[in-house]
């Protein structure tokens, strides 16, 4: 079996996703501590994204469970310059990958729209 057939796309998916959620809990995380520090009535706005968390730690716990039954793991995460360089294993097979700092901006902006209930679909197609 080749690299190539070991590590399919959907893996690979599934992987970004991952690097994605993480990364937009994190910023949803860091938001609520700086809304909670500089506006006078907080808590509507903290509520609000305490949902969007619970909702992308629910499309994490998706995720994980993908990573369970596919055998993937993320094991090396950095940043870059250029993005986010992460080292992952699937089925015994070790591979990486590249996120541009371009394709993650626009991305987790989407999920957190997602996340907060607005409307995306001007942003992604119908599938």
């Amino acid at each position: 079996m080749s690299i190539i057939e070991a590590i399919t796309p959907e893996d690979r998916m599934y992987v970004k996703r991952y690097i994605l959620v993480v990364l937009v809990i994190a910023a949803y995380e860091r938001d609520c501590r700086y809304i909670e520090d500089n506006l006078k009535t907080p808590g509507p706005y903290i509520d609000t994204i305490k949902l969007a968390i619970n909702r992308a730690w629910d499309d994490l716990k998706d995720v994980k469970k993908h990573f369970r039954s596919k055998g993937l793991k993320v094991y090396e995460q950095n940043s870059t310059k250029i993005g986010i360089h992460a080292k992952f294993m699937c089925r015994g097979y070790r591979s990486d990958i590249e996120l541009r700092w371009e394709f993650i901006t626009a991305e987790a902006t989407v999920l957190m729209r997602k996340y907060l209930g607005l409307d995306i679909s001007k942003y992604v197609g119908p599938n």
